[in-house]
């Protein structure tokens, strides 16, 4: 075979001819990937090739085509029949989204099968932390993956049967995208038939040079950028799509690399951009649940559309590389594993914390220790 194939000339394939094998890492795989694809990431490729079958065209597939070529001209070398997919994962999924509209189907799931999981617990958090107002117009920031863009449909949802009058911006920053990445996230609007407004800037171009902590940078670029935007266009608010997940790793994150307790607010005001907020109304919703209603509406989103993982590789990619959050996501894991009601109790604590019963906090800068009025 030794040549590239491209996704049109995929899905004209027998099945039962070739063996697609997808490089990426788990976590990438899991939010989306080719049917029929077998997930081998780069680091285990060398230990199972020999496992791969000789009577069958091998096809090597990564996120854009780009390091999977080199792994099939390695089979190729070693005598197996096989070829690198085009454009890999990000150019089969812009095919597949191009004639695709679904948007009825997708919101009915919304209405019944998760509504206990997904749409009321974005209604609780909505009315238990006062996320929305009269007259309110809310930016709606969508950054292309399962969490805005679920976000976006669970807001026209509830804008459909609002008690009460709001507006919405759905509102996606193009920080440099890859015309690839952005026609999948415009792709995957149309298909959910979500109104995007898209503006530019420059932001991947700023940090792409920075060693230190380009994404804690490129992520507060672009949440002064969103803000900027989102005032311009006369919101009030911008929501973000954390979820409860998000919510209990920051916590933790907090206490054990960050020597403090503090957690990721359901909304703020801004300190840099008068009278805008921030809300997550996110804030309950497990992130199992959201990727069950991915895979139960087959949607596909890219894990990063940033331009330091356009090789292919993503921003935990694996053991070697893997984030501080990433660590955490796996210790609640395995706690989990032990206690099934780990997660909830990580939350519960900072809904209680007992200020009588701590050495000492902070409040408004100033610090409070138990020993003040201790003798009184």
């Amino acid at each position: 075979m030794n040549a590239d194939i491209t996704a049109r000339e995929l899905g004209k394939l027998d099945k039962n001819t070739y063996l697609l094998i997808d490089i990426r890492d788990s976590t990438a795989f899991e939010l989306g990937h080719i049917d029929g694809a077998v997930n081998i990431p780069q680091n285990e490729f060398e230990e199972k090739k020999s496992t791969f079958p000789k009577d069958k065209d091998i096809i090597v597939c990564c996120k854009s085509g780009i390091i999977s070529r080199d792994f099939a001209d390695e089979l190729c070398d070693e005598g197996y029949s096989a070829a690198n997919l085009a454009g890999g994962y990000v150019q089969w999924l812009a095919e597949k989204l191009e004639h695709e509209n679904r948007a009825e189907e997708i919101e009915k799931s919304i209405r019944k099968k998760f509504h206990r999981s997904i749409f009321s617990k974005f209604a609780r958090a909505i009315n238990e932390y006062e996320l929305i107002k009269p007259g309110d117009k809310i930016a709606v920031c969508i950054s292309g993956g399962k969490d805005s863009m679920l976000m976006a449909k669970l807001f026209q949802e509830i804008h459909r049967h609002g008690k009460f009058p709001f507006e919405l911006v759905f509102l996606v920053m193009d920080p440099g995208y890859s015309p690839e990445n952005r026609a999948i996230i415009e792709g995957n609007a149309k298909l959910m038939n979500i109104p995007i407004t898209v503006f530019e800037t420059n932001i991947f171009n700023s940090v792409y040079n920075v060693e230190n902590n380009p994404c804690y940078l490129c992520a507060r670029m672009r949440r002064g950028y969103l803000y900027s935007k989102a005032k311009e266009l006369g919101c009030n608010k911008i929501a973000l799509g954390h979820h409860f997940d998000d919510v209990i790793e920051t916590i933790l994150m907090g206490m054990i690399y960050g020597g403090q307790v503090q957690t990721m607010m359901p909304k703020l005001h801004s300190d840099h951009f008068e009278g805008m907020q921030l809300i997550r109304p996110m804030y309950l919703i497990r992130e199992e649940e959201i990727k069950h209603w991915c895979r139960y509406n087959d949607l596909h989103f890219i894990q990063c559309a940033c331009r330091f993982t356009d090789t292919c590789t993503t921003c935990d990619p694996d053991g070697r590389t893997v984030s501080k959050r990433m660590e955490i996501k796996r210790l609640i894991s395995v706690l989990a594993k032990g206690n099934p009601q780990i997660e909830k109790n990580i939350f519960r604590s900072v809904e209680s914390v007992n200020l009588s019963k701590v050495i000492s906090y902070k409040k408004d800068g100033e610090i409070h220790s138990f020993l003040d009025g201790y003798d009184d």
